[in-house]
């Protein structure tokens, strides 16, 4: 495991500097940066001192060149709106988008998997026929829409839970139920089919001619063996989950990093930007090399070595 480990090492790299790369470059499409961040009336002269002053007349791989430098000591520039270190702004938003990420995703899966365990087992019966209608409901309704309906029911008409905000567990109840909701139909569909599957095998049909109790021949022999393309797909969807939380958090008004990296769009501040874009997506690397790593834990069959 060390070996692959070690192996992964290049690869992370080159994924993050493939993003920092096009996250980079992506500003300097539309031509000169302060074109964009200064005001539509700044005068030509203006606008060459403010380029002189930031760097921006450099040619553009001399920048990109300063910018991994700093970015390898944390220093991915200032904030031209906040006067401060646009890391600084993003670390400090980020326990919040983990918080709510984490939260989503155990949501779905604690009510996921047994959902679709029983589903499986009771195949073609109205429980699985209503599990199914619940599920195709749960991946066709938009996550702004869900939201909105949740703080009308909940927050406006009966009190239940607060409307916005974070730093109470009632705060964290309807944005949990909102990003949850779609990978909780996903997964619990996804059980439902591994399972399946996997209880036509032959060894299945095995154990149980031995007179294994049928709670272990589901839980040990069936549900595990069923879950290498689940972990997958949380492991992949779980790092969805860090971008596709800009919605939430905007319905929510929950201070994380999406509502911050969509006011950064708004207030063109594309410094912090960049910062967002290469933060999730080294938190994005790390969640699937961490994914990798549990596969052998769960499979004993698998094993990583330096010749993977």
């Amino acid at each position: 495991m060390l070996g692959y480990f070690i192996k992964k090492i290049p690869q992370t790299i080159i994924v993050i500097l493939g993003v920092s790369f096009i996250s980079f470059f992506v500003m300097h499409l539309s031509g000169n940066p302060a074109q964009l961040l200064l005001p539509p009336e700044a005068t030509e002269a203006e606008i060459q001192a403010f380029s002189h002053a930031l760097g921006y007349d450099r040619p553009v791989y001399i920048q990109y060149l300063d910018f991994l430098k700093g970015a390898v000591r944390g220093d991915f520039g200032m904030s031209m709106v906040h006067r401060k270190s646009a890391f600084q702004l993003v670390t400090e938003r980020l326990p919040a988008t983990l918080e709510l990420s984490v939260a989503a995703m155990l949501f779905a899966v604690i009510i996921a998997i047994p959902t679709g365990v029983i589903s499986a087992l009771k195949r073609n019966s109205w429980y699985d026929y209503l599990t199914m209608l619940f599920t195709l409901g749960g991946q066709s309704i938009p996550t702004f829409w869900l939201g909105i309906m949740l703080v009308m029911l909940f927050s406006v008409k009966f009190h239940v839970f607060p409307t916005s905000g974070r730093g109470t567990w009632q705060q964290l109840v309807l944005p949990t139920i909102t990003l949850g909701t779609f990978y909780l139909a996903m997964i619990s569909r996804l059980t439902r089919a591994g399972l399946l599957e996997i209880l036509e095998e032959d060894y299945i049909r095995t154990a149980r001619a031995k007179g294994v109790k049928e709670s272990l021949v589901i839980i040990k022999h069936g549900l595990k063996n069923s879950l290498i393309p689940l972990v997958t797909v949380i492991g992949l969807q779980f790092g969805k989950l860090l971008g596709g939380a800009i919605v939430t958090e905007m319905v929510f008004e929950w201070p994380g990093v999406g509502k911050l990296a969509i006011a950064a769009i708004n207030q063109r501040d594309f410094t912090v930007v960049q910062t967002v874009v290469v933060i999730l997506a080294i938190t994005f690397v790390a969640v699937n090399l961490f994914t990798d790593l549990l596969y052998s834990y769960l499979d004993p069959r698998i094993r990583f070595d330096a010749k993977d």
